[in-house]
């Protein structure tokens, strides 16, 4: 071992510094270990609510939304869905017609967002029939040629609606009579309820056939949208100008990340500043770490000059109260990783913390530790525990030993 390693890990261990130097150290040692473990919780937090979000988005959404601006709607949406499936990487391909309609049973009402599907493809782009068995046959009609509708759970919860009840769906695209603009009104069967895990679409979306919606809308024979599924959701934004050029002509792609984006937006900020601000928790515990090091420079100063007396130069005597620094502040990094880390994985594995899915569209906060996060962290933490060092090291350095050691 080298003189410098050797001293300066004696000068940690040594049992004879003054008790407050000792308490001192032990406090920045543990600054630094809750400074790292309550940013790797925090950004674990973080980093599970932006994944759990975007899984559960991407399981009822598509990958690229294709439209066409300015238009009555997509006349060709079948050859178009023909087309984009011949594109290398296309999982699936389907339109759908959105529209916003009223839901009304008994003496209640409620806005929804209805979406009109071909149900034989639909499962190629949405996942929120996974678990349902036997989809196009929930969309039968019943006897007297009522058409189907499918519910979110939390929806039919609210309202008290059961799969076999009827339900009035009202649209704002009225019908001209000689008693001027109807709102067009139609019955439908609910012939199912889903759940997708994504309060949003659970609470206030509704599917019918293409064709229900087109009679709904009185829109004739369009979809408004066609929808696109890829292998790799992260492909995205390089597929969509192809995706566009592909459908023809005034087609624009919109990926799912450019649809939500003030959504994923808000989290990366949030994730900035809370790396910035619980940071300086690890900022101050570094300033512990130069008041350890000025310490222990005015209590070791004798021994210093004597190490300096017998030949030892000062980059020597400067290594020894740098290497000191780095290594507390390795043990607090390590420390903190390890708490930070277990923290995160019972809290994600036990679901400790819970949410209103109301207002954050899930119920449980999940917990994401990266170890591209700790690696930033712990390397950030050993940066400002070293520059700590500086400061106290040259201390050390500029003493000059005829001078310390004059009465001794």
């Amino acid at each position: 071992m080298r003189v410098e390693w050797l001293v300066a890990l004696r000068y940690l261990r040594s049992r004879n510094k003054p008790a407050v130097l000792r308490l001192v150290s032990w406090l920045s040692v543990l600054g630094v270990a809750a400074g790292v473990a309550t940013l790797i919780v925090a950004l674990a937090m973080n980093t599970g609510f932006r994944s759990a979000l975007q899984e559960r988005l991407l399981a009822v959404s598509a990958h690229v939304h294709l439209s066409r601006p300015g238009s009555a709607g997509i006349a060709d949406y079948l050859s178009v869905a023909d087309r984009l499936r011949s594109v290398p990487g296309v999982a699936g391909a389907s339109p759908a017609l959105y529209q916003t309609v009223l839901l009304s049973t008994g003496n209640q009402a409620r806005g929804l967002v209805l979406k009109g599907v071909d149900p034989n493809v639909e499962g190629q782009t949405n996942q929120v029939f996974a678990h349902m068995s036997g989809v196009p046959a929930a969309f039968a009609a019943d006897k007297d040629g009522i058409a189907a509708l499918l519910l979110g759970r939390v929806l039919a919860q609210d309202l008290k609606i059961a799969a076999g009840d009827y339900v009035t769906l009202t649209s704002p695209q009225g019908r001209l009579t000689p008693f001027g603009v109807v709102p067009r009104t139609r019955r439908f069967l609910v012939s199912g309820v889903f759940e997708s895990g994504f309060y949003d679409y659970d609470a206030n979306w509704g599917f019918v056939t293409l064709g229900s919606a087109q009679a709904l809308a009185g829109a004739g024979d369009v979809a408004n949208v066609i929808e696109v599924r890829l292998n790799q959701a992260d492909r995205a934004a390089a597929a969509a100008p192809e995706l566009a050029g592909k459908a023809g002509n005034g087609f624009v792609a919109r990926t799912w990340a450019e649809e939500n984006r003030a959504l994923f937006r808000a989290l990366r900020l949030e994730k900035l500043v809370t790396a910035i601000f619980i940071g300086l928790i690890t900022f101050v515990a570094g300033l512990n770490i130069l008041v350890v090091l000025a310490m222990t420079v005015a209590d070791k100063a004798r021994d210093i000059a004597v190490l300096m007396a017998l030949g030892a130069r000062r980059e020597q005597i400067r290594a020894i109260f740098v290497l000191q620094g780095l290594v507390a502040g390795a043990i607090g990094t390590l420390a903190g990783a390890v708490t930070g880390y277990s923290i995160a994985l019972a809290a994600n594995h036990w679901r400790l913390v819970a949410l209103d899915p109301e207002v954050y569209a899930i119920s449980y906060v999940p917990f994401h530790p990266s170890a591209l996060d700790a690696f930033w962290i712990a390397l950030a933490v050993i940066a400002i525990c070293g520059g700590a060092t500086v400061y106290p090291a040259q201390m050390a350095a500029r003493i000059v030993p005829a001078e310390t050691l004059r009465y001794e």
